[in-house]
């Protein structure tokens, strides 16, 4: 006898073992055609699977988050079967899930055009047609190896290699189509009706540049019509967002082959860095912190010391001078540990936070590298905070509250936070992460703060709370992070005096708010679309002329306002006044000055919005108070979307 719990908590009896679709059709009919797989006591298994033993039971359908990302997972598969049908000399690797999708890597000789795309996705559809059943095999690792030996299929012979020999291994099955996976999956391809193949791209065999380069196949599914047209239509708004194309029409930075993954600052991107920086600045002096600046390289022995040469050398970039060989720092907190070594700390002096604007370089794969959001180069908005295990929960709240006002200042409101604990390999004392994770759990709590687990995903030194913005696209960004390190200054010989005259360790906090300058600043300009809030603008205003008679006038405004500290530029050049009104809106500047013979004749100001918005004329005095009160309004002009 076999006692099923559903979610409603209602029960059903059945005499025997039986399968997810058999419960679904024992409750409706429009259910189990419905079904695309079943949790069981929480784990997701196949329809076809059985119920042995009692447990609870929920259908799981397209409706569900898990229903859809199990029809995704389910269309990577079939890409597999229409390639395959198409270039039968192709190799498949892997095809996973991603957010608000799917890919499959592939080994083929020939690059896929768009047109091989649209012939992917057209078979894809036919396939669709035919409903096919999904036959779920369990067989041995022999077995599965046997199967694709003679399908020719390489990648999936070295998957099978990396399984435990005795695992058992499923392989799906729809018509004469073959795939490895862990499942579940669609018990029919009926289930797979709303999706589109979005591009190809190249991706390295596991991830690893050192391994053959494959060719990835995106697409997007969804559980209606009106999902795909809302997905699609944020895509192409994201691409005419993208921060690589704004930040070369708008003359903010770019990148060359010269220097991988490292930026070249226009001025006008500069000027965006640089009032970045001292917003942050004035932040952290405000909040107690002290800035320092340590070197670019250090001695390996640090990197020894501190562990992280056994963990990132193949990411560090290093140098040799004198039989000693270096490490450009890809981090700054061993070298902060050294600014605190520096003189006698008794308990009185903590907490100490030392801040730093500090550049890092990583030894990221080409491959990887991507504008602003991933480079080689970096700043970190870092800091670390050296304090007693009684001060953690009050340190770690004040940074809580310090992340929330910063991104608010930027426009960001909805903040997702997540709390990451010990991995596998890990640094420190079980009795030492049970302390750090249940003081950032206690001051997480302590603020009433919704909060998701991510067991496993801690640093090695210690567990974090991650901090991730929402754009106005939806898009998640991880940006501000604080850790937890009990093991560090131990490792560096860090101590204080403690109140009974001893010598402790303090406990270290590694912290960031914006994560890196670069990569913010990216996801900056694809927010506001390149329309900076004023404060940011690197650009504030441009004063220009409608004729050569009007020059002088224009001349002293523009000196005038940035004397008096506004970003202004002066155009004087001899063209219309249309096209110079057009350019600067074009180049996003917020607001336009127009100078003729009335305004002289007036002592005003003729001012324009970035929008088209016709203000008026003005008194000069006046346009400063609208440009004071546009300042003072930060991060909470509105974001168009």
């Amino acid at each position: 006898m076999t006692i099923i719990t559903l979610p409603d908590g209602n029960q059903k009896v059945f005499n025997n073992p039986i399968t997810i679709m058999q419960i679904a059709e024992s409750i409706s009919p429009n259910l189990a055609k419905a079904a695309v797989a079943g949790k069981v006591n929480g784990v997701l298994i196949d329809t076809c699977m059985k119920v042995k033993n009692d447990a609870e039971v929920s259908i799981i359908t397209a409706r569900d988050k898990e229903g859809i990302e199990i029809i995704r997972h389910s269309f990577a598969h079939l890409i597999g079967h229409a390639v395959k049908q198409l270039y039968p000399e192709a190799k498949m690797a892997i095809g996973p899930v991603i957010e608000d999708g799917f890919y499959y890597d592939i080994s083929y000789n020939k690059t896929f055009s768009p047109e091989d795309l649209e012939k992917i996705e057209a078979r894809m559809k036919e396939l669709i047609k035919h409903d096919y059943d999904v036959v779920v095999d369990v067989v041995t690792s022999q077995d599965a190896r046997k199967t694709f030996i003679e399908r020719k299929e390489d990648y999936k012979l070295k998957i099978i290699e990396d399984i435990p020999e005795g695992e058992e291994i499923k392989l799906y099955r729809h018509e004469e189509y073959i795939d490895m996976c862990r499942g579940p999956h669609v018990p029919n391809t009926r289930h797979l009706r709303i999706f589109k193949l979005m591009k190809v791209a190249g991706a390295y065999w596991r991830g690893d540049s050192k391994n053959e380069m494959l060719q990835r196949i995106y697409g997007t599914a969804w559980s209606n019509t009106k999902e795909l047209k809302t997905y699609i239509k944020r895509i192409e708004e994201a691409e005419k967002r993208d921060h690589r194309r704004l930040g070369k029409n708008l003359s903010l930075f770019h990148t060359q082959e010269e220097a991988p993954g490292m930026v070249f600052w226009h001025p006008k991107g500069w000027v965006i860095y640089q009032v970045l920086e001292q917003y942050i600045r004035k932040v952290l002096t405000t909040n107690g912190y002290k800035e320092i600046r340590t070197p670019q390289a250090v001695d390996r022995t640090l990197w020894e010391m501190s562990g992280h040469w056994g963990k990132f050398k193949d990411d560090m970039f290093t140098t040799k001078s004198e039989n000693r060989e270096y490490a450009i720092k890809p981090m700054n907190c061993p070298c902060h540990v050294q600014v605190f070594n520096q003189g006698l700390k008794s308990y009185r002096d903590l907490p100490i936070r030392l801040a730093e604007f500090g550049s890092c370089h990583r030894n990221e794969p080409s491959g990887s590298l991507h504008g602003l959001m991933r480079v080689r180069n970096f700043v970190q908005d870092d800091a670390h905070i050296f304090c007693t295990e009684a001060q953690i929960q009050s340190e770690v709240s004040d940074f809580i509250d310090l992340v929330f006002e910063v991104y608010k200042t930027f426009g960001f409101e909805s903040i997702l936070i997540k709390l990451s604990t010990r991995p596998e390999k890990r640094v420190g004392s079980d009795d030492i992460w049970d302390k750090s994770e249940k003081a950032l759990q206690e001051a997480l709590d302590a603020k009433n703060l919704k909060w998701d687990l991510l067991p496993g995903e801690g640093a090695f030194y210690g567990p974090k709370i991650e901090f991730s913005l929402k754009d106005c696209l939806g898009r998640i960004w991880q940006c501000g992070t604080i850790q937890v390190d009990f093991s560090m200054p131990e490792r560096l010989n860090a101590t204080y005096i403690s109140e009974d005259n001893e010598r402790k360790n303090p406990v270290m906090l590694h912290r960031a708010i914006l994560g890196s300058f670069e990569r913010f600043i990216g996801i900056l300009i694809e927010h506001y679309a390149g329309l900076f809030p004023i404060w940011l603008s690197p650009v504030q205003t441009v004063v220009m002329c409608i004729t050569d008679r009007n020059i002088k006038t224009c001349e002293e405004i523009y000196k005038d306002l940035n004397r008096n500290g506004y970003r202004a530029e002066l155009d004087i050049r001899n063209e219309k006044i249309g096209l110079k009104i057009r350019e600067h809106t074009i180049q996003k500047v917020p607001f336009l000055v127009i100078i003729g013979d009335k305004e002289e004749e007036n002592k005003t100001l003729s001012i324009r919005s970035r929008e088209g918005e016709d203000l008026g004329c003005m008194e000069l005095q006046a346009f400063k108070f609208l440009l004071d009160h546009s300042i003072a309004q930060l991060g909470k002009l509105t974001v168009k979307e």
